[in-house]
């Protein structure tokens, strides 16, 4: 059959195209298994099946996966990496390394609204407004924030301010207009062109153009001058003030040197690690450093031409220049790439490289801490439990209900003393009726190794139970029907004296209060506790969402639905747009929307 597979490759192969694009390995029962890019795609796929000795174990592991070929050719080895680089985000292949976008890092985000709101964020929603950043910490996106906020009156309410709400005088100033943070726009107050012309000059702030606020501040403070109204002019002295202090701060090199990506990279056998700097009039207003795990044999050049584009499209760069401490292979459309060899660019690099380096060093020696940590507290579980083996794979269980409704249940999973994420499992009790938590479990502890059986997984080393003797007892019952009582330790940890129980065993196992062992499997137990009550909540607020949506005249299951997944709360409707919701339901139930909600807050009011 291998044979047969074989000989249909090369068949495949010899028809492909000497051009530049996108190739896709499929192993047999169709999975995409990589995606890669070529500037010649037959020279390339035919490189993987000649005799090498060169080739790594995972890289021959691979190719004695592929099943079938499929390509895409485009115009220029540009196009094919930003192709390449969009299917490995969408498919997430697993012999790729993953091009994630990071939505854990805070963006500031301008809304899109009357009298826009500059607003944090970690989750970009389209729709909602201009995102700046994402920024490396919060701290930093909270020192731009406090900047903008000494610099303008920018109101942070969430008053939907229309002219129509204004013109009804619906809203009152609060303490920000008293203590002159806010010109209350709400009553009226400041006009929205007035608004307009600070949010102007904050978008310049967000973008790293300094000199073109610093200059509005300096012509603004002579005018004043000139027209004798020294408090006016003292004011926007401070504000030039402010500006100057922030810039002193970032300024690294020239500050002649303006809208330019510093990008580089430094790798061993396992990692790649990286650090982008995007640098404005000589300062660096945006930066991240980070790793990727390499998958097969890619080279530093490869691997730094892909995440040159990644952060670019990560930080929103149009920066016409890139300098890096590698060259690629790649010409770039739209920017170029250099590697300086002297001057302020080179010291740019070096400083980056820096931030690489350093980054290394600090994860090998935190990866190092942890295995010995995660070694010595997973030995102690042994001793501490009568063990045979050293519990490497360990599974804990928890339901969670309210009363009998909306009942669901969790299964987190631990490999090598961490937590193993893409492990995780949540489940929805579908065989029992009301709160019977017993039930439930032998539920889920079923349908979990009668899944894991079916696809030939391995079992984990030891099962934990959240739960006393009772929870224990009925996964003890759902294993011995799988036939698989036995060949994996099982324990339950009950709450309220953290005692542990063993199957048929009447008297439960105490562990000191303070042994690792026990914090261990207290902080496991914890997870999926927290795990399954996430997913509970969120089920009922789900539920409870949908049925007040679905209250109004109009609205149906669907539009409920919609608008769950775009918003996530009915606080976020009131406040949207009209507009935004028209694109997202259409202008009929936008209007029965909104209505909705503004006899709400005239009830209220």
């Amino acid at each position: 059959m291998r044979q047969s597979v074989s000989n249909q490759l090369q068949e495949a192969i010899k028809h492909l195209p000497e051009t530049p694009g996108v190739y896709r390995f499929y192993n047999q029962v169709g999975e995409l298994i990589y995606v890669g890019k070529a500037k010649n795609l037959k020279h390339r796929v035919s490189s993987y099946f000649t005799k090498s000795t060169d080739k790594s174990y995972k890289t021959r592991h691979m190719i004695q996966q592929i099943n079938r070929i499929e390509y895409t050719v485009v115009n220029s080895e540009f196009d094919a990496l930003l192709l390449e680089n969009n299917l490995i985000k969408q498919h997430q292949p697993r012999y790729n390394i993953l091009l994630r976008d990071d939505k854990t890092y805070p963006y500031l985000c301008l809304t899109n609204e009357p009298f826009p709101r500059l607003i944090p964020t970690r989750k970009r929603v389209e729709g909602q407004g201009t995102y700046f950043g994402p920024y490396a910490s919060v701290k930093a996106m909270k020192t731009v924030l406090e900047l903008v906020r000494q610099l303008y009156t920018i109101r942070t309410c969430n008053y939907l301010l229309t002219p129509e709400n204004i013109a009804r005088r619906k809203f009152k100033v609060c303490l920000e207009y008293h203590i002159k943070n806010c010109k209350g726009p709400c009553e009226g107050l400041q006009t929205a062109q007035d608004y307009d012309a600070d949010i102007a000059q904050v978008v310049h702030i967000l973008k790293g153009k300094l000199s073109i606020v610093r200059n509005y501040f300096r012509k603004c403070m002579m005018e004043a001058a000139e027209k004798l109204a020294f408090e006016e002019a003292q004011v926007f002295k401070e504000k030039l003030e402010a500006i100057e202090k922030f810039q002193s701060k970032s300024l690294v090199v020239n500050p002649e040197i303006s809208d330019l990506d510093v990008v580089t990279i430094i790798a061993d056998e396992k990692y790649a690690y990286l650090n982008y700097l995007h640098i404005q009039q000589g300062c660096i207003v945006q930066t991240k450093t980070t790793h990727i795990k390499k998958k097969l044999d890619e080279s530093e050049s490869d691997l730094l031409a892909s995440m040159i584009v990644e952060f670019r499209q990560q930080f929103l760069s149009e920066a016409p220049r890139v300098i890096t401490n590698l060259p690629t292979e790649i010409e770039f459309k739209g920017f170029e790439v250099i590697v300086p060899k002297i001057g302020d660019l080179k010291k740019l690099v070096e400083l980056s490289y820096k931030n690489a380096l350093f980054y290394q060093r600090e994860k090998i020696q935190r990866d190092n801490l942890q295995k010995e940590q995660s070694k010595r507290i997973l030995e102690r579980l042994k001793a501490d439990l009568h063990l045979a083996h050293l519990p490497m794979h360990i599974e804990c269980f928890d339901n969670s209900n309210l009363q009998g409704s909306f009942p669901v249940a969790a299964v987190v999973c631990f490999k090598g003393g961490r937590p193993s994420k893409k492990d995780y499992r949540h489940f929805h009790i579908k065989t029992v009726e009301g709160p019977n938590d017993f039930a439930s479990m032998y539920e889920i502890v079923m349908r979990r190794y009668r899944r894991l059986l079916n696809e030939h997984k391995p079992l984990p080393d030891l099962i934990v139970i959240d739960g006393g003797k009772g929870q224990l007892s009925a996964a003890c019952q759902a294993l011995k029907d799988l036939g698989i009582y036995g060949l994996v330790p099982i324990i339950g940890i009950a709450k309220r004296l953290e005692e542990i129980y063993y199957p048929e065993d009447e008297l439960p196992l105490m562990i000191n209060k303070k042994s690792e062992s026990l914090i261990f499997l207290q902080r496991i137990r914890d997870e999926a506790h927290q795990f399954a009550i996430s997913f509970h909540r969120d089920q009922r607020s789900r539920k409870s969402f949908k049925s007040q949506l679905e209250e109004i005249p109009g609205i149906g299951k669907q539009t409920a639905e919609k608008l769950l997944s775009h918003y996530r709360s009915l606080k976020k409707i009131a406040a949207a747009p009209f507009e935004e919701l028209s694109k997202l339901i259409g202008k009929d139930k936008a209007t029965a929307i909104l209505k909705h909600f503004n006899n709400l807050d005239a009830q209220q009011g």
